[in-house]
């Protein structure tokens, strides 16, 4: 492996010029809209995209942009073999209560702030930087080896699906979207919405105007405002009083205010990433506890806020609502409560669950029908991805062990399964590969997410030494 040292050495010499790239690309607002936007996914996707791949140009990359759907860059080798790096350059919103600038990239005790920094335009810098080391080093290679560049990733995969629609996928490949050592499962994905219809009102007393929480299926949702009005002419202030109690009696972040002739209620959680909502707190789950204090004219309301209280509540395995389930190599059934909308008319609750390898999406949906057919509810299916599983002895996963041992010296940890979706699912022969290391706090998709500047560095050898084992060319030692 002679080229190797020298592959090392350049990444170490470069850590600033990566900083900056880094910096550059994480103050680009890339939160993807619909595929139907022009270009699509939004102007700061579309900026972000031609951003990486004209930097790319210029350093000497091979560049195809498919339609504005996705591109890649190319390392060109010497045979006719593919290996993908597949990442993604759009992000999720920002949220709130943020310490930094989630777009300034401001470095700071030794880390890098910013939405994307984790999830996932650090780790797709990285592995830039791992393919230009290997460029520079000038190492033989037997394959050539592409970046793939996702733009909506964090929502519905159009952009690659119709990239690969275009462009052959690769022969193998991984992608910096997960955790190390390296992913040989991904739980199934489950994204719908739990629907009630409203009857008119027929008497006076408290009406639900509106109701509102939460950014995306995949996030925990870290607010939620419902705004109420009674048309009795009771007045708030019992409402008012009741949230003070509530308040100091849950320790709970919520408070009230009049609004003209209506009454408002707002709740703030703590944002995490759903695969991982034990990392957050739910203020859709706190909102609806508080409503369930409320005596509305509704029956359609009372009965929509009793269900969530009865048959979600702050439960993230399903238990309650009779979708519960686990298997070895995944542990337990993952919900998350998403977002919630709601009017005088109807209510809705978009629902993210991860379900384990060994069980089906009809399964899940069979298990929890009881409780919704019960309350008068309907489901509206929406995004499927189902699972992935690949066994740990798999060639490819030795190898990716092997290489993030040698570079880390972390013998221990083991391979993973991991309730996150990643790009991984997109072809056949990829797995996730990082980027998160054992011990680092879960900072994808909440508020201050950062990356520690010696773990991007870090990542970026280990993903040159991948290119380099997968893609190279056997040498001989001198």
């Amino acid at each position: 492996m002679k080229h190797l040292d020298s592959i090392m050495r350049y990444i170490d010499d470069n850590k600033e010029n990566m900083l900056r790239d880094l910096q550059e690309l994480v103050a680009i607002k890339s939160v993807a809209e619909g595929p139907d936007s022009n270009p699509p996914f939004g102007e700061g996707v579309h900026k972000a995209f031609l951003h990486v791949l004209e930097k790319a140009r210029a350093e000497g990359f091979l560049i195809k942009n498919v339609d504005d759907y996705g591109g890649h860059l190319d390392l060109p080798g010497d045979g006719p073999g593919v290996m993908g790096i597949l990442v993604h350059l759009d992000v999720v919103p920002e949220g709130s209560d943020w310490e930094e600038d989630p777009y300034g990239g401001a470095i700071k005790d030794g880390k890098i702030y910013g939405r994307g920094t984790l999830d996932d335009k650090g780790p797709a810098m990285a592995a830039y930087y791992a393919m230009k080391a290997v460029k520079e080093s000038g190492a033989p290679l037997k394959d050539t080896v592409r970046m793939i560049l996702g733009l909506d990733e964090e929502t519905d995969w159009v952009g690659m699906n119709h990239y690969l629609s275009k462009v052959p996928a690769p022969d193998y490949g991984f992608t910096p979207d997960g955790d190390f050592p390296a992913i040989h499962g991904e739980m199934g994905i489950l994204v719908f919405d739990i629907a009630k219809k409203f009857a008119p009102i027929s008497e006076k007393g408290l009406e639900l105007r509106s109701l509102k929480g939460g950014n995306a299926a995949n996030m925990v949702a870290d607010y939620a405002r419902a705004v109420v009005r009674d048309t009795s002419g009771a007045g708030y202030e019992s409402i008012r009083e009741k949230v003070a109690v509530f308040k100091k009696d849950h320790q709970a972040e919520i408070s009230c205010k009049g609004v003209g002739k209506s009454f408002e209620i707002t709740t703030r959680g703590v944002s995490a990433h759903g695969a991982r909502p034990g990392a957050g707190f739910n203020a859709i789950s706190m909102i609806m506890e508080f409503l369930g204090t409320l005596d509305f004219a509704s029956d359609d309301v009372s009965d929509f806020i009793q269900f969530y209280n009865t048959c979600i509540g702050y439960e993230l395995d399903g238990q309650a609502l009779g979708c519960a389930c686990s298997d070895e190599p995944s542990g337990p059934l993952i919900l998350n409560v998403g977002m919630v909308r709601a009017d005088d008319k109807a209510a809705s609750l978009t629902i993210n669950i991860r379900y384990p390898v060994t069980a089906d999406a009809e399964q899940v949906y069979d298990s929890l029908m009881p409780a919704v057919d019960h309350y008068d509810m309907g489901i509206v299916k929406g995004k499927h991805e189902a699972p992935i599983f690949i066994p740990a002895n798999d060639p490819m996963i030795v190898t990716l062990m092997d290489i993030y041992k040698r570079q880390t010296k972390d013998m221990d940890s083991q391979p993973l399964v991991i309730g996150g979706g990643t790009y991984a699912r997109a072809m056949k022969n990829a797995v996730a590969f990082g980027a998160r290391f054992p011990g680092e706090p879960e900072l994808a998709h909440q508020k201050n997410e950062c990356l520690p500047v010696d773990s991007l560095v870090k990542m970026a050898k280990i993903y040159a030494e991948a290119i380099y084992r997968l893609a190279g060319k056997e040498e001989e030692t001198a």
